[in-house]
């Protein structure tokens, strides 16, 4: 990777989707559980500084706690302690030269600082984005009768979206991408409901509630973010393609609704696919950048094969540790500017299309999607 392109190191970036930082001290033990997906090594895992993650930290974020590049992990974690979590969560945030956050406020395993706490953190802008299961969830916690369920998502969710820029579905995670196409009927969602609130567990996992939430999504008008692809240990892989969404995509082609596929990887190419062929389908590779570390620029290479450069966002999806912050932005920006550099020095495009494509894929995209300058 060479130096940035002036047009890509002078970006103010809009991350379309991210989460809160904790605000308390960790120990090894406790970072390592936050770096990547899998809650940590285990006994038998080693060290997940021994990944590509592990050595962008070493390599990227020890200069920001003014440590040497590749300082050693004992050395880093020793830093960090030493500066305290607000402190190193200021630095990181102010380091990633974002203009706009868009947090996710449904997943909160542990104490996390608010979308208000990261706007001031970043010194930049910050909204919302509701998940939908977690409106479900809270509706289901209140009893209501099956009859009712329907009509009280509603209500709550126009109530919690009232502020947001978007809703997010996380039906990947519970019961996979093949959600039917139609919408469901107020008797499917009443049956579905009361065999759910009857079962007494309040995870939701139900094909029918989920394609329901989805619909109630589209109703809103809102960007509607869907994970695919790769996530935790909860995750079926096989049924988080984004292909499998291809029959809900031509149903609602029409709606006028964004849909934005998230993460992607390692189905990044079949997202660039719909992207490509439906007209409200937008892509990122967020999550997967800092995972992939020194590989990153092969994976946003491979995203911007198909996908138009009008439908490519920028997302860290950072989660926890304010080093996910810096490393997706970081690794973002010298992904997009080696695959702008090469075809400026092949000859494929101009210097002028090079600082359109950067402004488009780090903020402009986002900024229209999300209607942002309307806010």
């Amino acid at each position: 990777m060479g130096s940035l392109l002036p047009s890509v190191e002078a970006l103010q970036l809009v991350d379309h989707h991210c989460h809160g930082v904790v605000r308390r001290d960790l120990d090894r033990d406790g970072f390592e559980s936050m770096l990547n997906e899998s809650g940590g090594p285990g006994p038998l895992g080693g060290s997940l500084f021994d990944s590509q993650l592990g050595l962008a930290v070493r390599r990227w974020c020890a200069p920001v706690l003014d440590l040497p590049p590749h300082a050693r992990p004992g050395d880093y974690l020793e830093r960090r302690a030493e500066l305290g979590p607000d402190e190193v969560n200021r630095r990181f945030l102010r380091a990633t030269g974002t203009a706009a956050l868009c947090v996710d406020t449904g997943y909160t395993p542990d104490a996390i600082l608010s979308p208000g706490e990261m706007g001031e953190l970043a010194k930049a802008p910050a909204y919302e984005i509701v998940r939908l299961e977690r409106v479900a969830e809270e509706v289901a916690a209140t009893e209501p009768s099956p009859l009712d369920f329907a009509d009280a998502v509603r209500s709550r969710l126009h109530e919690r979206a009232a502020n947001a820029v978007g809703v997010k579905s996380i039906a990947a995670y519970r019961v996979g991408l093949d959600l039917p196409a139609e919408r469901p009927s107020d008797s499917e969602v009443a049956a579905a409901a009361g065999d759910w609130l009857a079962s007494g567990n309040p995870r939701l996992a139900d094909v029918t509630l989920h394609a329901f939430l989805v619909w109630c999504g589209i109703d809103l008008g809102l960007p509607l973010q869907f994970h695919v692809g790769y996530g935790d240990s909860d995750v079926d892989l096989h049924r988080c393609d984004p292909l499998l969404l291809t029959p809900l995509l031509r149903a609602t082609r029409d709606s006028g609704t964004p849909i934005m596929l998230l993460h992607n990887y390692p189905y990044h190419r079949n997202a660039g696919y719909l992207a490509q062929v439906f007209p409200h389908v937008f892509a990122d590779v967020g999550l997967a950048t800092h995972n992939l570390g020194h590989r990153a620029p092969a994976l946003i290479a491979e995203a911007l094969e198909l996908i138009p450069f009008g439908k490519f966002l920028y997302s860290s999806d950072a989660f926890g540790l304010p080093e996910l912050y810096h490393l997706g932005a970081l690794l973002f920006r010298r992904g997009l500017s080696d695959f702008l550099r090469d075809g400026l020095d092949d000859g494929a495009w101009t210097e002028a299309d090079a600082g359109r494509i950067a402004e488009l894929a780090g903020a402009g995209n986002a900024r229209r999607v999300y209607r942002l300058d309307e806010r």
